[in-house]
């Protein structure tokens, strides 16, 4: 039996094999079933476009709810560089973000207490480095509500601090981030653990003085393998153009008060003294 499909029903189904969007093939799919023939014969054809557009809506709500949640999430990255506490459930992320920083947590002995971002500050010898803790990992956590921007999240960041209580969570963790590949520290209680997450991140600091002055505070925070015209960059645009010589004080000086010039490499802590024309 033929459902008599007309001449309207045919420009709507058009547009619907031409959607690019799911907002496109509601649209169209919404006319089709508006336009169909309406009797016995056409009742199986009317049941699979409602059941599209069932699907269609359903599609659409949760890509509205995922990008709703990713604007929750996101988060401005600042200070020097970025990390973040990842564990699971009473790994003792929570304890660890205030010791580190002076955000303000909730620390419970039942599960699952964190379940948002948390952003502190920790003030490392005058850097700051924002410290993130995030909500506990589980099993087929991309497939969670807001998975896909944690992970996102913790891609983004520079350096992962991991908490686990058994070598079964540290393999889980690791199955949960194997398609990440920031740097991993593992925490262990360790007492110079501030120190160890300075070591594993990709800056230096270096501290300015000027000609009879003791070296400024707080120091500047530059990327490892930046050379003194990085750094005078970093201070005024104009200072390259007006730049003589630099004298050096640290690591990366053969000698206290040592003259470099701009292609001079630093190291961290180095102390340095630029003199302009």
């Amino acid at each position: 039996m033929s459902t008599n499909a007309d001449f309207e029903y045919g420009l709507a189904e058009k547009k619907y094999l031409e959607a690019k969007t799911n907002e496109e093939k509601l649209e169209a799919s919404k006319k089709m079933l508006s336009a169909a023939p309406n009797h016995k014969a056409s009742q199986v054809m009317r049941a699979e476009i409602k059941s599209r557009i069932a699907k269609l809506k359903a599609i659409m709500a949760k890509e509205k709810q995922q990008k709703k949640a990713g604007a929750q999430l996101s988060i401005k990255k600042e200070g020097a560089a970025q990390v973040v506490i990842v564990g699971k459930t009473n790994s003792g992320k929570s304890t660890l973000l205030k010791r580190l920083t002076n955000a303000k947590v909730e620390i419970a002995p039942y599960e699952f207490t964190t379940k948002e971002p948390v952003v502190g500050i920790l003030d490392y010898k005058g850097i700051k480095l924002q410290i993130i803790e995030i909500p506990a990992i589980v099993q087929n956590f991309k497939d969670t509500e807001k998975g896909p921007f944690l992970l996102s999240l913790i891609k983004q960041a520079d350096l992962i601090i991991l908490l686990f209580n058994s070598p079964n969570e540290k393999k889980m963790l690791d199955y949960e981030l194997l398609d990440i590949d920031t740097p991993i520290l593992i925490y262990n209680n360790q007492d110079n653990l501030k120190d160890e997450i300075w070591s594993r991140l990709n800056i230096i600091k270096v501290y300015t003085k000027q000609p009879g002055h003791k070296p400024a505070y707080p120091p500047i925070a530059m990327k490892k393998g930046s050379i003194i015209e990085d750094l005078a960059e970093h201070i005024h645009k104009d200072f390259i153009k007006k730049f003589r010589f630099a004298r050096i004080w640290g690591k990366s000086a053969a000698f206290p008060g040592q003259q470099v010039g701009l292609k001079h490499q630093l190291q961290d802590n180095d102390i340095v003294e630029l003199h302009l024309k």
